[in-house]
């Protein structure tokens, strides 16, 4: 090997082992960036010693892809059971002490004291005072649910403005990913970016990818829609201000087409707007239902009836417009907010002028009088609506739980609907988090960091460069000697 051809090999060393410690080093720095994607300095022999070819990105698409859908189901599991949470709070958390179900009960049993002492007006006031704390609940509740409507519609308009932020992103990110593959550039910082904005977008609706000549990448949603190709595809949202018992909330289009909210417990929903909606449009009303199953149940089973007529007894209600709701019938089906107007009959309010007793005479309204002698321990009408309330009845099928049963058993049944609703919801989102887990975890052994065998290349990469200073330190001996030798007399 002649001097020059020995130099040319050490300058190859070191612009080899230059470029290879470069992108180790890169590569150790980002050790704890789950966004980064492993490089690798691929190296060739040629006549001229080694050479770097090119940066290999350790790419897993199969992976990525799992990653992905994980991240859409576990995202949309995790915001319907936060949902069901908000929604298990209005019932005062696991004792329910505040729900409806509790403060019936506790009325009934009021009724029933009352029903013993009839000619006790402190049994009477109290008894008035539960059916008080009874209609409250179930203001407090309705409201409470409208709110968390309010809450997912103003959480689904901040994550559509974030989406289409995302979208934006996400096309500077594809062109740059484009323009570095047609110019033969290194495609790894600008695929790292894209792929990052890519998982930020899977956690708000389901998608699906496809790669195109350049390198060049359309997101659809998880049911077929555009979401990006080569500019984002419009993603637009009205929010409501205000929600009430009936209002029905706006959806969100992504390219002109209605985004469908999730199903089930067990959520078909991908990303977290499609159980946002769910939770919008299909949880809350269905819970708000219930409720005004049990105040409708409330204002029947008390109403009085003379003179021809039926009107509302001890609890009373008002429509949307304000007017007095009046008796409702028993094919009105659902009506929308009665829960949240429901009251007692201030003629039965002792600080309101009304008289607690008038309750023991079925003659709050006015159009009866069942006790027209005043008999002190007249208790019939008493023990009729203690009985009442235990009386089986029908219910609506809109509400989603059973059709007949007694007030009681049917408040407890809400209760029980929505606590089973959450107990599902919990196990699965515990599967969805651990499959999301294993997904990660796969995708960052093949895709990751491994700061030990980043450390081997290290010191072997180390080697090369003293092989290459042993071989210089060598030329420089034969160079020395022969100039000793050209200059000896």
């Amino acid at each position: 090997m002649s001097i020059s051809s020995a130099l040319n090999t050490v300058q190859s060393i070191f612009n080899t082992t230059g470029y290879q410690s470069s992108v180790v080093s890169t590569n150790i720095a980002n050790s704890g960036n789950s966004d980064y994607v492993r490089r690798e300095a691929s190296v060739t022999s040629t006549l001229a010693g080694a050479q770097i070819v090119k940066i290999s990105r350790a790419q897993e698409d199969a992976l990525l892809k799992q990653y992905l859908q994980s991240s859409s189901q576990d995202s949309a599991q995790q915001t319907l059971l936060s949902g069901l949470g908000d929604l298990q709070s209005i019932l005062g958390g696991n004792d329910y002490e505040t729900s409806p179900s509790t403060y019936l009960s506790a009325f009934q049993t009021a009724l029933q004291t009352f029903a013993a002492s009839p000619s006790d007006t402190t049994a009477g006031q109290s008894a008035v005072t539960a059916a008080q704390d009874l209609a409250n609940s179930l203001n407090t509740a309705s409201d409470a649910v409208q709110s968390v409507r309010e809450d997912a519609d103003a959480a689904i308009a901040t994550q559509v403005g974030t989406l289409n932020t995302l979208l934006s992103q996400f096309q500077t990110a594809n062109n740059a990913v484009k323009l570095a593959t047609a110019t033969g550039a290194d495609t790894s910082a600008a695929l790292d970016d894209r792929e990052k904005i890519l998982k930020q977008i899977s956690s708000i609706v389901g998608i699906s990818t496809s790669t195109r000549s350049n390198n060049d990448m359309v997101i659809s949603t998880a049911d077929g829609t555009t979401l990006f190709e080569t500019v984002p595809r419009t993603v637009s949202f009205k929010a409501t201000g205000t929600y009430v018992a009936g209002t029905e909330g706006n959806s969100v289009y992504i390219d002109g087409v209605a985004l469908s909210p999730g199903e089930g417990s067990t959520t078909t929903a991908k990303g977290s707007l499609q159980a946002l909606l769910q939770v919008r449009d299909e949880v809350a009303p269905t819970f708000q239902s219930q409720l005004d199953e049990i105040a409708k149940g409330l204002v029947q089973s008390f109403s009085e009836t003379g003179s021809g007529s039926t009107q509302p007894g001890l609890f009373t209600w008002t429509t949307a417009s304000g007017a007095d709701g009046g008796t409702p019938s028993d094919t009105s089906g659902v009506i929308d907010g009665i829960a949240a107007t429901i009251t007692v009959n201030p003629a039965v309010i002792a600080g309101s002028g009304g008289d607690p007793m008038k309750l023991r005479d079925g003659s709050i309204s006015g159009v009866t009088n069942l006790n027209p002698d005043g008999n002190s321990g007249f208790a019939d009408n008493l023990n009729t609506l203690y009985s009442s309330l235990s009386v089986t009845r029908s219910f609506s099928a809109d509400a989603g739980i059973g059709q007949t049963g007694s007030l009681v058993d049917y408040a407890g049944s809400s209760i029980g609907w929505l606590e089973q609703y959450r107990s599902d919801a919990s196990t699965m989102s515990e599967n969805t988090s651990a499959a999301l887990s294993r997904s990660e975890q796969a995708y960052s052994n093949e895709t990751g960091v491994n700061l030990d065998e980043e450390l081997t290349k290290l010191l072997d990469i180390e080697q090369s460069y003293k092989a290459g200073t042993k071989i210089l330190n060598t030329i420089e001996e034969m160079l020395q000697s022969l100039l000793d030798i050209a200059g000896t007399p």
